[in-house]
């Protein structure tokens, strides 16, 4: 029986897009190209989102790395607020209601230490019973060990969890970690998806 509901932050509860604030950061596009080939590259990410490191001495070093690129690389770090556009369509009240019915809600995220200003900002956060956010644990997804991180945190049993994330990868990580889980697109795919593991559920959106 499912009695967790586990989500990915980005893309899932909050919407974001990267390349639409970088190209603010750059006069008539110049180095644009080299600049989102640097921080949007999976190493990059990966790397701020362990948590290894301070997420300000990656920046140093990628500063130095690539001088004529600093002050853009400084601007990655502090307008990194503005790349969230809001809240996912529809995905706070689903939350209410599932809460409503019952079952826990958690997170589990791909996400450098920016991701506490996020979590004041947007209200959807409240509703969580509890998370996991990457640079904390220095684990991520699809590492299996962060899913199971989860479930020793709060005493979870990964069979009764259902995750969703909008990428394959991490729930082939979460398939693996032994919860149900599903590829995240909007909340009516989500109420699908969920409604083949619950059956007789019943939600309004």
């Amino acid at each position: 029986m499912i009695r967790n509901l586990v989500f990915d932050f980005g893309k899932v509860l909050v919407d974001y897009d990267f390349e639409r604030v970088i190209r603010d950061f750059f006069h008539q596009g110049e180095h644009l190209e080299e600049y989102c080939r640097i921080v949007l590259s999976d190493a990059f990410m990966n790397r701020c989102d362990l948590g290894v490191e301070p997420l300000e001495e990656i920046l140093r070093q990628e500063q130095e790395a690539h001088p004529h690129l600093a002050a853009q690389l400084q601007l990655f770090y502090d307008r990194f607020d503005e790349f969230i556009l809001g809240e996912m369509d529809g995905m706070r009240p689903l939350l209410m209601q599932l809460k409503q019915k019952g079952f826990r809600l958690y997170g589990l995220t791909n996400w450098s230490k920016k991701v506490h200003g996020i979590m004041r900002k947007y209200e959807i956060f409240s509703l969580l019973d509890g998370w996991v956010i990457s640079s904390e644990e220095h684990l991520i997804k699809p590492d299996v060990a962060i899913y199971d991180r989860l479930c020793q945190k709060y005493g979870l049993l990964p069979q009764e969890c259902f995750f969703a994330d909008d990428k394959q990868v991490n729930i082939d990580g979460a398939l693996r970690a032994g919860m149900k889980a599903a590829v995240f697109t909007t909340a009516t795919q989500y109420v699908k998806d969920l409604s083949r593991e619950v059956p007789g559920l019943e939600l309004v959106l």
